[in-house]
């Protein structure tokens, strides 16, 4: 007889850049040779965001002239096709981002940014056609930066609040410095997991905790002004939820 065992919850070591190229591929599957539509919000690239993947980029090197890329932003720049707010509801942007629904919507580090998150993502849900797919980056543990202000952090279940009507595919954690390729998938078993348990693995991707007189010590050894309640280590740590809306259910 076999196990009866529940599945254990496990934490994999991958490749952050294959699993974007699993992305694609899911897509490539969904829409069978057709063209595809893709949006990427907040798309504006300057200066100082180089090492930041290139969505347009991969999606042309996917699907080449079968793709419809466009770049929405709330302000126009490098990579922007479209000027709007995510926030807006759908039916307000279609005029200006197209009829068509969407196969890959990404918003990658933008929802931290976003003053009504919950919105955005009403929207984004409804720019998606059915067995479309959604990748969302936002960072858990991140310095403080505004553009033009910074509002959230979330948990992978924050992520899939926000978009409750849509299935996980993949959930995996990813790093924040340049060239770092390394990201850890959780799971149990073949099936993604999205529960409380998932907290407890951060554990042990990251922890640094020092008593007071270490944490002195270290901090009179670096450079420069130190507060009161400064820690001399701070990691980079971002979600990473790939999920999928559901096809339309077929009329007997």
């Amino acid at each position: 007889m076999g196990s009866t065992e529940a599945p254990q919850l496990k934490i994999v070591g991958v490749v952050a850049s294959r699993e974007v190229t699993a992305v694609l591929d899911r897509v490539e599957a969904a829409v069978d040779g057709k063209k595809v539509n893709v949006l990427q919000v907040d798309a504006r690239v300057d200066m100082t965001q180089r090492a930041e993947r290139n969505w347009r980029h991969l999606v042309d090197g996917k699907f080449g002239a079968r793709a419809r890329f466009v770049g929405l932003d709330i302000e126009a720049g490098a990579n922007v096709d479209v000027v709007g707010d995510i926030c807006a509801p759908a039916k307000a942007l279609r005029t200006s981002l197209g009829r068509s629904p969407f196969d890959l919507v990404v918003c990658d580090r933008v929802l931290e940014h976003v003053k009504a998150p919950w919105l955005a993502a009403a929207t984004v849900t409804d720019l998606l056609g059915p067995g479309g797919h959604l990748v969302v980056t936002v960072p858990w543990v991140q310095a403080h930066h505004a553009y033009p202000d910074d509002y959230w952090r979330m948990s992978f279940a924050a992520v899939m609040l926000l978009f409750e009507s849509l299935e996980p595919v993949s959930l995996f954690y990813t790093g924040g410095a340049a060239g770092l390729d390394v990201a850890y998938r959780v799971s149990r078993g073949d099936r993604v997991e999205v529960s409380p348990a998932i907290g407890a693995v951060e554990q042990g991707l990251f922890q640094m905790v020092l008593d007071h007189d270490e944490n002195r010590r270290l901090l009179e050894a670096q450079p420069g002004q130190r507060h009161p309640l400064s820690r001399a280590w701070l990691p980079t740590m971002f979600v990473n939820v790939v999920a999928r809306k559901p096809a339309k259910v077929a009329k007997s």
